[in-house]
This record gives structure tokens, C-alpha cells and sequence, in this order.
């Protein structure tokens, strides 16, 4: 049972339904508050006023704890009519919400940033028992969206201010518009900020925001929306889709919903790609990475060492833009691949709630098995497991932190992105040889690259085929900085000045 102020139904009954007692009971308990959702087996039911609101069987969501193996709740997913209902309304809020100025907008964002700082530990916690990362690295990224928030509340309005430009005309300028709903289709690994990412640039722009986010991570996702309604937003600004895949495509072809953002697979970025294009919508679509991260010989080795695990190890290696490649000078490969032994060995699993664990487990068995693919082809294709290569004591979802040499274009490790605790180390003749390896994949998000000769690091960031080159530093995204890469990485930009213009209309006026 959890709160809600939204109606998601497909009818009014006035009178009881004819169902079990125990259904009926159920009816009874839903109806002593407003907006109560009451969980049966396979119904729910709702009191709106004095009338029953029944929501007939959809298909079940169930979230579950990845540490413990036990279900966290059940959800049932909305139909095609409740999806209606809910773009109706958010084109109804939107119509209101364009015509705040930016301040109005802005104290509502106020709001939010307090209160994602107030509840920061509540959650975190959610979080961390929905998708097994540490507690302390859910708490960071609790702050990190209200930094956000923050960013964005102070940022906006002069990032949309009109432009003038010297033309023939008296007075010409561009105007930067709302343009209505974008539908943002979110992934599990980083539950909040990725929603907050895309949502938060575009609510301030003046438009709508509906979220379908990935079914292990519900709670999170009802959590944000009820977050906005306690932050004081209007109804229906942001608004959450607890939908199955298949109905997507019905969300983006609706005449209300302009444009679409997505942080996922390759596989899912062609499908929305396709379904943006056939309904003519704009969209936006971070597919993830196999970022290089360069070690020349004269790089500050202790300090590219421990960066280099923290940025492959943080989230269990569950991060689009961690260090997925390192590639080594050969000077010091051999040095390399010792220090990151022991520090791989020295990393604590165990409970993501446990303050002293280092690295919890992944999110899903599926992730797990499909990461003892990768290693196990390329084992058999002659890589060599320096360190790790199994789970943790028979866990079923937990991997040990591994290491793995001898790699070669055409295994998987090499070719695919590895999403999970499995570091490759491969060596580079020269920094021109690492330059080829580093550009030798279909992704182009982000890169790192670490030497102390910060004029051949610039040279070598201009030829680095990627979203973002962070050079003697952890790749990372930052409100202050457009997120997004190149090549199969996929297109558009998130965050900072240009993040927030992605979903406008920049309107062009002329006047003689």
C-alpha cells in the first residue's frame, strides 16, 4: 500500500463490486482516506470522493531486493486507457506551467532541492534496497540531484533569455519555447539522477515530463513523483508510467507528446530511434559506452591506479561512463596490472547497507549472467583472469571484482560493453598506439586520459573519438557540463546550457 494522488482507473463504480471478502475487505480499508491505493492479489481499488474507483488486473511489476533475493512490493501496470488519462492531464498541466515565469518555476525547484536534502537517508536507502549499490553511494547521489536542482533553479532563465542578432530587419531575436510532454524512458543504475537529469533541464524550460522507468526500480520511480507533488509542483507536471515496454511506442505516438529522451541499451535506442522518426519526434538517447581509459608512462601512476578502480568499481560497475578499457604504455603495464590486483582485492563485498562495504551486488541475475558470458568467450579466446572471474561465494548475484589481460579485438570483453566488475587492462605501444585502441569501438561516450605532458593530452582529447575527454581525472557528468556521446553512444545532449535547449522551440522573430 502506498500513497497516491493521482487517479489511474478505467472506471467509477457507485456501488460496491461483487468480489471475494477478502477483496471486499480491501475495498473497505482503500476507502477510509483519499487517495489510498489498496493492493489485493490482482486488484486495486481507489477512494475518489464518494464513488469506488475499481483498476481491473494488469500485469504485475514486482521489485526485488538484490541483496536479500526477497520481493520488495508489487505493482500492477497501468493500461492503455490509464496512459490516456494521465497525458490528457499532463497536457492540461502543461498549458498552465509554460506561462510561469522562470522564477515561479524556480522557487518550486527551491523546494525541491530541500527537501531531497532533508530525506536524503530515506532515499538513499530506497535505492540502495531496490538496486543493491552502497549506501554511501546512494546518499552521494541524493546530493548530486539536488545540486541539480540547485544548479537549474539559479541557471535557467539566462541560459533561455532571448537572443538578438544584427540582421536587415528593425529587431530580429530568438525565443526559446516549451514545446509540451516529453516522455523520458529511464534506466535502474542510477535511479534518481537519471531521471532528474532529464527531467529537471526540461520542467524549468516550461514543458511536461512523464517517466517510465525500469520496472526493478518502481518504488524509486513513485517516490520521485510524489517527491514533485510535496516540492508543490501542479498535478501532472511530472508524472510516472508504470507501464510494460510494449506500450512505449503508444506514449510516443500520442498527439501531445513531443519529444522523447532514453538512457539504455544499443538495442533500445534503434527501437525508440525508429518510433521517434515514424511519428516525427524529437528525440534523445544516451546508449551507454565502453570507455578508454589511457595511462601514458609519465602519468602520476599511484593516483591513475586508484582513479581508474574507483571509476570501474563504483556502482558494482554498473556505469555507462566508468573506465570499461584501461590501456597501458607498455613501460608500465606490467606495474599497472600488479597495483590494480591488490587494490582489486582489497575491495569489501557484502551488504550495500553495511557502511563498511565496498561494492555491493548487481542489480539482476540476468546482468550477472550475461556478464559470466563476456569473461567466459573471452577466457576461452585466450584472455587470462589475472584476479576474481567468478561470484562471491555461490551468491547469485554477486561478482567478484576481476581482472583480465591478454585481450583481443573480436572477444567480448574487447568488443561489447562489460556492464559490472570486470577490469581489462590491454597495452599500447606509444600514445599514438593507444590513440588507435582507444577509437577502435562503436561507442563514443566518454574517455579519460592521464599523462603529466598536458600539451600531447590536449592533442590526443582533440583525436579522441568521444562525448567528453577528462584528462588526470575520473570521467564524469556534472550539471555544469553537457552530458552525451558520439558514434553508437547515441545523440543529443543532457545538462548545462545546452541540455536545457534541447526540448524548445528556438523561434526565430523578425520585424522591420
Amino acid at each position: 500500500m502506498h500513497k497516491r494522488k493521482r487517479l489511474k482507473a478505467v472506471g467509477v463504480l457507485k456501488k460496491r463490486p461483487q468480489y471475494s471478502k477478502a477483496e471486499q475487505t480491501g475495498v473497505v480499508e482503500g476507502c477510509r482516506k483519499h487517495g489510498i491505493y489498496v493492493f489485493t492479489s490482482h486488484l486495486i481499488f481507489l477512494r475518489l470522493n464518494e464513488n469506488v474507483i475499481f483498476v481491473k488486473n494488469w500485469e504485475m511489476t514486482q521489485t526485488v531486493n538484490p541483496f536479500t533475493g526477497e520481493t520488495i512490493a508489487t505493482y500492477d501496470e497501468m493500461s492503455e486507457s490509464g496512459i490516456e488519462h494521465i497525458l490528457q492531464k499532463s497536457n492540461f498541466s502543461f498549458k498552465q506551467w509554460k506561462n510561469l515565469t522562470y522564477s515561479e518555476r524556480a522557487k518550486h525547484f527551491e523546494k525541491l532541492t530541500k527537501l531531497l536534502r532533508q530525506n536524503k537517508e530515506k532515499y538513499a536507502r530506497l535505492v540502495t534496497c531496490e538496486m543493491g549499490k552502497i549506501i554511501n553511494e546512494s546518499r552521494a547521489e541524493i546530493e548530486k540531484c539536488a545540486w541539480l536542482c540547485d544548479y537549474y533553479a539559479k541557471n535557467a532563465a539566462a541560459m533561455l533569455r532571448v537572443e538578438f542578432f544584427n540582421t536587415d530587419a528593425k529587431k530580429s531575436y530568438i525565443r526559446f519555447e516549451p514545446v509540451g510532454i516529453i516522455y523520458g524512458i529511464m534506466p535502474w543504475n542510477f535511479p534518481f539522477w537519471q531521471v532528474l537529469r532529464a527531467a529537471v533541464p526540461t520542467l524549468m524550460a516550461g514543458n511536461t515530463f512523464v517517466l517510465k522507468h525500469a520496472p526493478n526500480v518502481t518504488g524509486t520511480a513513485i517516490a520521485i513523483e510524489n517527491l514533485f507533488l510535496e516540492a508543490g509542483f501542479p498535478e501532472y507536471v511530472f508524472s510516472n508510467l508504470i507501464i510494460p515496454i510494449e506500450l512505449s511506442e503508444k506514449v510516443i505516438a500520442h498527439p501531445f507528446v513531443e519529444g522523447v529522451t532514453l538512457t539504455g541499451s544499443q538495442r533500445a535506442g534503434r527501437t525508440v530511434a525508429a518510433q521517434a522518426g515514424k511519428y516525427l519526434k524529437k528525440s534523445i538517447l544516451e546508449l551507454g559506452g565502453s570507455d578508454p581509459y589511457i595511462v601514458l608512462k609519465d602519468a602520476k601512476f599511484n593516483e591513475s591506479c586508484k582513479t581508474g578502480v574507483c571509476s570501474r568499481f563504483l556502482n558494482a560497475g554498473q556505469v555507462c561512463i566508468s573506465a570499461k578499457r584501461f590501456i597501458v604504455e607498455e613501460e608500465i603495464m606490467e606495474s599497472f596490472v600488479a597495483e590494480q590486483k591488490v587494490l582489486l582485492e582489497s575491495i569489501i563485498l557484502g551488504n550495500p547497507m553495511d557502511e563498511k562495504t565496498n561494492m555491493g551486488p548487481m542489480a539482476r541475475p540476468d546482468l550477472l549472467k550475461n556478464l559470466e558470458r563476456q569473461v567466459n568467450r573471452s577466457v576461452e579466446a585466450g584472455a587470462q583472469i589475472i584476479t576474481g572471474g567468478h561470484r562471491y561465494n555461490g551468491h547469485s548475484q554477486f561478482y567478484v571484482p576481476t581482472l583480465i589481460t591478454n585481450i583481443k579485438k573480436g572477444m567480448p570483453v574487447y568488443d561489447e560493453e562489460t556492464f559490472g566488475p570486470v577490469s581489462i587492462i590491454i597495452p599500447a605501444k606509444n600514445p599514438e598506439d593507444a590513440l588507435r585502441i582507444a577509437n577502435d569501438t562503436t561507442y563514443g561516450l566518454g574517455a579519460s586520459l592521464w599523462t603529466q605532458d598536458l600539451e600531447l593530452a590536449e592533442k590526443l582529447a582533440v583525436k579522441i573519438e568521444a562525448g567528453s575527454v577528462f584528462i588526470n581525472g575520473m570521467t564524469k557528468s556534472d550539471p555544469r557540463l553537457p552530458f552525451g556521446g558520439t558514434k553508437r553512444s547515441g545523440y543529443g545532449r543532457e545538462l548545462a546550457y545546452f541540455g536545457i535547449r534541447e526540448f524548445v522551440n528556438q523561434k526565430t522573430v523578425w520585424m522591420k
